[in-house]
């Protein structure tokens, strides 16, 4: 019997993949949690041999949970699920230790085979997912200008960025100008979107 743990923020999903699961004969669902913290204390007191996290949870997200898992849980393996996955986030999912990364409108089998799969020692990752990852352009923004951006999202006046991240004004518009060039946008409105549409951020 493959005892699985299931953490998502959506009780709806949360208790159809649990139902899904639970018609599988090999498969025990034997924790389920709301959130990132949750899920790592559930795992911690329950064991599982797989845990399937949401990509996106409040607390710790997917990936800061699978980072977690590794370290104090190394024999569960992790199954990751987004509903809308990136490639940057297929990296940093698989740098993080996961071992499977699926997207939600998956045909209903496929987290049960994939449960398996991870089980036995393999990774899975979605075909078409992976096809954009490996065509994906690079992110040509550097870390700093990625976390200027980052603070800019709301039009956050210049001068509050600066205070958060220790920078000058100066440096923090020259940041945020070298971001509207690389992208080629008309301003950091629009390069936030792009970022984001990208999974830069």
């Amino acid at each position: 019997m493959i005892r699985v743990l299931l953490a998502d923020d959506e009780d709806l999903i949360r208790d159809a993949l649990a139902a899904l699961l639970e018609l599988e004969e090999d498969l025990e669902v034997v924790a389920r949690a709301a959130d990132g913290r949750a899920a790592v204390d559930a795992a911690r007191a329950h064991r599982p041999d797989v845990a399937v996290v949401d990509l996106q949870m409040p607390g710790l997200d997917g990936l800061e949970v699978t980072a977690e898992l590794a370290k104090a849980l190394p024999s569960c393996a992790v199954v990751i699920l987004t509903g809308r996955g990136r490639p940057p986030h297929l990296r940093q999912a698989l740098h993080a230790g996961a071992k499977g990364f699926l997207p939600k409108g998956s045909p209903g089998g496929a987290l049960a085979d994939v449960i398996r799969r991870v089980h036995a020692g393999s990774r899975y990752v979605d075909p078409a997912l992976a096809a954009d990852a490996l065509t994906a352009p690079p992110c040509p923004l550097t870390p700093r200008e990625l976390e200027v951006l980052r603070l800019a999202e709301f039009d956050t006046p210049v001068t509050a960025i600066a205070r958060r991240t220790g920078l000058s004004a100066g440096t923090v518009r020259n940041h945020l100008s070298a971001v509207v060039t690389k992208l080629g946008v008309a301003g950091r409105s629009e390069a936030f979107r792009v970022a984001t549409a990208n999974g830069w951020l």
